[in-house]
Parts: C-alpha cells; structure tokens; sequence
C-alpha cells in the first residue's frame, strides 16, 4: 500500500505555482499517495489564507488519517494562531501514526505541540524549498524522509567541522588521545532560532530540562544570532540543556564594520556562557541537504573524534 501525504498551508501563502506542482508530482514519482488540502493554494495578504482558514488546514491535516503530514512551505503565520489549535486532536493524531513534518516557521508549531501535549513532530523538509526545487531534490534529504515515512530511521550522523573539535577536547585525557563522549536519554527539540526565541515567556516554549538543543536560522546576521541567543541564555534556556547543536546558518552578509565578528565569534561567546555541550555542522536549515529529527524524542548524542551521531530508535 501507498503511503499516504497530505500537503497542507499553515503559513505563508504558496506564490510559485510552478514548484509546488513540481513538489506534488515528484512526490508522486516517488511511490506516495499525495493528497492536497483543499486550501493549500488558498491566499489573505501574506498568508496561505486567513487565520480560520489555516487553522481549518491544520485540523483537516489531524483528521486526514495520512502517514505525513507536510508543510507546503514556510514562511510566517503560526505564531498567531498558536492559541487555535486544537492540540489534543494533532496528539490524537500522532498517536494514531500521522508525522507532523516541516521547518522554519513550522518550529511555533512543533514547540506548542511539545508544550502542550509531549507529542513527537518531526524537523524536516517542506514542498516548495525541497521537492519542488528547480533542481533535483537531495538524495540525502528524500532518502531521510522515505525512511521517516518507512518507519526505517533511527538516528543520523554528521562530521563535525574542525572548529567544533575543541568544543570536546577537554574530554580527552592526553594529546592525541581519543575526544568522545554520550549523551543519553536527552530530549531532542529546536528548530528555527527566530521563531523559537520568539516564544521566549509564552506557554508554547517547552520545559525542557537536560535536552539537546538544536538551531538553525536563515538570512540572521551573526549580531542577530547572538542577541537571540542572548534571550535564550537570560531566559534561563540554555543553562537547562546539555547540548546544543547549530545547523545551518545561511544567506547572511558580514558588514566592515564587523571587524572580525562572524559566527565563530557567536558560538566562542556562548561556549563560555554556558556548561553545555556547543556542537556545530548539523546538516539541518534553509539548505538542500538536511537530515530529518524528532521533535520531543528521547535521543542519544554521541561524540567519536569528529564524528557525532543523534540515535533515536524506530518510532
């Protein structure tokens, strides 16, 4: 039997047609019954329809019986109608075999649904930026999804980059000896930085103690992810986790008067703010190659020279 996806807007408002017919039929190709929300191409000022209308879309994704339910895009529009959602039937849902996939704006979602009912969603693709993309979708984010929806996944791995080395150096012993260590049983969570800091003093932020943070943003300057991270840190967030781990950080430009002020500099700032783990190179964002992750799921982190691994099991 196929497995079923069904397409919905909970977001901003789908403008290019053309890719997201381009999404739906590669999805098609590739061996999944595709369904379409009867609003996904629905359109009010920037959003993908008014705010009843995506709630309504939300709903009907909950109530659709699919294998996944997949964001048409991202974009901007959850945060304000966060207080609609019904979220004991997305739980619902959920315990009855729907994956809730998406990114970006997508992260209001996925930390509510945390918040409010410990359910898992799932970080992951979207139609437009990845199956509809002018070019052909990422293996490595297809075969993760295709496993996400197989009920194959259990983990993923990444290299770490240099600089994220001496993040673990202190682990080893003697030079030259073997820089490792594990994490168990840390609940995974995270997602966008802008929106996730957003929900800083909100119900919809989760309590998460002991967990593993991951971040990922688009279009921030370094300034920008610093005093996010900031709000995070004063917050009391990050003295909270035992981990956290930086995607990508895409499509920003460094001005002169920087001098010398770029990521590195972010991530030097917060490894001495915080007693937590700080591990870069995640292959997760606004990028094509991006792993999918569990979003509320009790995972493993671990740490093997330059090498980290997430394991979370079948789920």
């Amino acid at each position: 039997m196929k497995k079923h996806i069904y397409i919905y807007s909970p977001s901003s408002a789908v403008r290019d047609k053309a890719g997201f017919k381009r999404g739906v039929k590669r999805l098609a190709d590739m061996g999944y019954d595709v369904e379409i929300d009867e609003a996904a191409l629905s359109a009010h000022q920037r959003f993908a329809g008014d705010d009843d209308t995506r709630l309504a879309a939300i709903h009907r994704a909950a109530a659709s019986g699919a294998d996944v339910a997949l964001i048409s895009r991202g974009g901007y529009g959850l945060t304000r109608i966060l207080p609609g959602i019904n979220y004991k039937a997305v739980a619902r849902a959920i315990d009855q075999g729907t994956h809730f996939v998406g990114l970006s704006d997508f992260t209001a979602f996925q930390c509510a649904v945390l918040a409010k009912t410990g359910a898992v969603t799932w970080a992951g693709p979207a139609v437009l930026g990845d199956f509809g993309s002018e070019a052909s979708p990422d293996e490595i984010m297809a075969a993760c999804f295709d496993d996400l929806v197989t009920g194959q996944g259990e983990g993923t791995g990444w290299r770490l980059p240099k600089n994220a080395i001496n993040t673990i150096a202190a682990d080893a012993d003697k030079p030259g000896a073997t820089a490792q260590f594990s994490l168990n049983n840390a609940v995974l969570w995270g997602g966008n930085l802008a929106v996730l800091s957003s929900l800083v003093g909100t119900p919809y932020l989760p309590a998460v103690k002991g967990g593993v943070l991951f971040l990922e943003d688009v279009g921030e300057h370094p300034y920008r992810i610093e005093r996010m991270l900031t709000q995070l840190l004063h917050a009391g967030v990050l003295a909270q986790q035992k981990a956290v781990v930086f995607g990508q950080f895409t499509e920003y430009k460094l001005a002169k008067h920087d001098k010398g002020f770029k990521l590195n500099s972010v991530l030097a700032w917060l490894q001495g703010k915080i007693k937590a783990r700080v591990l870069t190179g995640l292959p997760f964002g606004h990028v094509a190659t991006k792993v999918v992750l569990p979003i509320g799921c009790k995972t493993r982190l671990v740490v093997e020279n330059n090498d980290a691994f997430l394991l979370w099991g079948h789920r």
